[in-house]
């Protein structure tokens, strides 16, 4: 028989109450979201490592979604936040973070990586057939 000591059991169950919730944005709300903007706002990431990076982003503070049960839901910009694309006839899956994508009216490009820049992907806006958004709970913040 199996014993578990009651610190054990503890920390599963706070695993299980702080996982990552999963929030989903309608393709039209994303698109009307970024509709008229640009990457105007200059921010500052400080990396896990104590690695800053400074970067143009968009002016957006809180990003519109829902639950899972549909009700609405702000989502606080962090520089955490990841995006998962799901697009095409086969449904593939992409994941960007959230303030290194760049939108036009026809594409959509992300940074796939904090680490390596030049790690990039494009895909067409009218292919997405789902997004869902998260914080990941890395160690990256704002310091501006």
């Amino acid at each position: 028989m199996i014993r578990f000591s009651s610190t054990f059991l503890f920390c599963i169950i706070i695993i299980c109450l702080t996982s990552c919730a999963t929030y989903y944005i309608p393709l039209d709300s994303f698109k009307e979201q970024f509709a008229g903007l640009e990457p105007s706002k200059e921010v500052t990431t400080l990396g896990p490592g104590g690695d800053k990076v400074k970067y143009m982003t968009y002016p957006i503070t809180f990003i519109k979604c829902v639950d899972k049960s549909g009700s609405a839901y702000n989502l606080k910009v962090s520089p955490s936040l990841e995006v998962r694309f799901t697009y095409g006839e086969n449904n593939k899956r992409t994941i960007f973070y959230f303030d290194l994508i760049r939108i036009n009216d026809t594409l959509l490009t992300g940074g796939q990586s904090r680490f390596i820049p030049s790690i990039k992907k494009t895909i067409s806006l009218n292919s997405i057939t789902k997004i869902e958004i998260q914080d990941g709970h890395k160690k990256f913040s704002y310091v501006n």
